[in-house]
């Protein structure tokens, strides 16, 4: 693969803070190696900022990996860049060319409010966890992986909705602001588990008032959000969470 550097322009959205009205600011950025990352891209603009003396931009991270759901940034008006299925820290600059202009944005979103710059409160997903999203049971010392019989496509759909980070492109790419993918990943790989069963009607019911509670928009099923993702996680745990939701409403008192 062909090594290149490129000049960038790039207009960041800046906030001091969540009552700030913020705008975007214009940055040249020149030397650019296509090997870089995005962030990595961010750490050359930040240190030269600091050097000049100027505020650097705040933006989330931390493994770099496509692991843990930081990396929040909306590139070019898509929710993690222009690579399908690929987090912000896992996007390479070889995915621009010298010259480009890229605009960089935090999530736009009621639940997402902004703390500074490209960094967003995604505190909200933790409360949605909070209220159902975990199976209240001693689990002592790990089991044999065999003890408990699972059907294999139950364990594969389990684990691919468990595969979701939380990073809230889902919400991002939403023209609603719908959590509901998030949501039913959560809701579907524990459903789908027979450890998960006991409080399977009460967890969906609690997650999605949870859900409402915080602001989160109505699902119309346009797709975006699985076409965002960047762990690919299929519109069929919506279609999964709606079925878990109703039956438990039958089954309630």
């Amino acid at each position: 693969m062909e090594h290149y550097t490129m000049n960038l322009t790039l207009k960041v959205w800046r906030q001091k803070n969540g009552k700030d009205k913020g705008g975007f600011e214009t940055y040249q950025v020149p030397g650019i190696s296509s090997e870089m990352s995005f962030l990595e891209m961010f750490d050359v603009l930040n240190e030269r900022l600091v050097a000049e003396g100027k505020e650097p931009i705040a933006f989330d991270h931390d493994c770099r990996e496509g692991i843990c759901g930081m990396c929040s940034m909306h590139i070019n008006g898509k929710p993690h860049g222009p690579w399908h299925g690929t987090t912000t820290c896992q996007l390479h600059m070889r995915a621009f060319k010298d010259g480009d202009t890229i605009v960089v944005e935090p999530w736009r979103a009621k639940a997402f409010p902004v703390v500074k710059d490209l960094v967003v409160d995604r505190s909200s997903f933790d409360r949605i966890i909070q209220a159902g999203g975990y199976i209240s049971v001693n689990t002592g010392n790990a089991v044999d992986a065999n003890a408990i019989p699972i059907d294999k496509q139950n364990a594969d759909d389990a684990f691919a909705a468990a595969a979701c980070i939380g990073c809230g492109a889902c919400v991002a790419a939403c023209k609603n602001a719908s959590a509901m993918l998030f949501v039913s990943a959560k809701v579907s790989h524990l459903a789908l588990l027979p450890q998960g069963h006991p409080e399977r009607k009460t967890r969906v019911a609690a997650m999605v008032a949870q859900m409402d509670k915080e602001g989160f928009g109505g699902c119309t099923n346009t797709g975006a959000c699985e076409a965002e993702c960047p762990k690919e996680i299929s519109l069929v745990n919506i279609a999964r969470l709606n079925q878990e939701y109703m039956r438990a409403g039958f089954a309630s008192e």
